[in-house]
């Protein structure tokens, strides 16, 4: 992706709200030539909550993006004024009031959040999203996120989609793996024929093949923000269901408070997406899958959605990532980046 955007011809400004391990990725990948060699951005800033960790990424940014210290309330502005776009990568359930300051502020915003009811809460922002002739993009991150991405270029093989299915592994941090183990406590939420049917977590053991070197992961439902985003970008779909890979560890550590330290970034992840429907009258069924760090590849994926939420290629309104009629040049980008994806290729 180029410069060139909806803002009067000029690199985006964007502001980004949180400094952990998605955060300074995503302000680092911001600042990053596009493919055309022209910078992606023509201001990136960088806010944090803790005076430790403001200056780390001072001496880690430099000059190259303003950082500095969240105080009051944040909507992404600063003394010149809105940002074009606010990219919202504080820990889940903290992520609800940005959203919608930037909104009135006047910015187009992306929310990194995978927490459920915080994800819902920001698909209600929609009316005033409209109003203010803003985009909002929620659950923009590995997955949700990147799989929305994927479940959209799938549905193009297909004539029409009637189931979508997800599950993921891995955990970009120690904040993201809090948000994990509170998903796998919560009841899972999956549409079965027109309507939201509400099952217990830790259910439904299905074994689901990964891209090596994971492999095979027993998954099972949790409360996941996942089929959120995807019913109503598939409104032909009868079943949408998301999962979590887990261990019966996991089961033990579950009910139990999960401390989040310093950033430190997880190990490898992975997700798949698969997508069953008609194609010249025949049943088909679609897998795609993507392995990397979930820090890195959440962070890539929210960079490149706030780039192309600045093109104006949205409507109005508040969308997942599965909005995006054409997810072609979005995943290009971000194959460029190092996010890559495959087809899965098994019988």
């Amino acid at each position: 992706m180029s410069g060139a955007t909806s803002t009067g011809g000029r690199a985006p400004r964007v502001a980004v709200v949180g400094g952990g391990i998605v955060g300074a990725r995503a302000a680092r990948e911001l600042l990053g030539p596009g493919a055309d060699g022209a910078p992606t951005t023509s201001h990136v800033s960088l806010s944090t909550r803790r005076a430790d960790r403001r200056d780390q990424l001072r001496s880690t940014f430099g000059d190259a993006a303003a950082v500095r210290l969240q105080e009051g309330p944040v909507d992404g502005a600063d003394r010149t004024g809105p940002a074009d776009v606010v990219l919202v990568c504080r820990e889940p359930r903290q992520q609800l009031d940005v959203v919608r300051a930037a909104l009135e502020a006047g910015s187009h915003v992306v929310a990194t959040t995978d927490d459920a009811d915080e994800v819902e809460a920001v698909l209600r922002l929609h009316p005033l999203a409209v109003e203010r002739q803003r985009t909002v993009v929620v659950g923009a991150a590995m997955s949700p996120g990147l799989t929305c991405l994927l479940a959209r270029h799938a549905a193009g093989l297909l004539d029409r989609v009637d189931e979508v299915h997800v599950a993921r592994d891995g955990a970009a941090g120690p904040a993201c793996a809090r948000q994990r183990l509170k998903a796998l406590r919560g009841a899972a939420q999956e549409w079965r024929d027109g309507t939201w049917v509400r099952r217990a977590g830790f259910s439904g053991r299905e074994l689901c093949w990964f891209p090596d070197p994971i492999g095979a992961r027993d998954c099972y439902r949790a409360d996941l923000a996942e089929p959120l985003v995807l019913v109503d970008a598939f409104p032909t779909a009868t079943r949408v269901s998301a999962r979590l890979a887990a261990s019966p560890l996991d089961r033990i550590f579950a009910p139990l408070p999960v401390l989040v330290g310093p950033p430190v970034e997880g190990g490898p992840g992975a997700a798949r997406v698969e997508l069953r429907g008609v194609r010249d009258g025949r049943r088909e069924i679609v897998v795609y899958g993507v392995l990397d760090r979930p820090g890195v590849a959440a962070a890539a994926t929210a960079a490149v959605l706030a780039l192309h939420v600045a093109t104006g290629a949205l409507e109005p309104g508040s969308h997942g990532a599965a909005a995006i009629a054409d997810p072609v040049p979005v995943l290009r980008e971000l194959a460029r980046r190092g996010v890559r994806s495959a087809t899965f290729g098994g019988t």
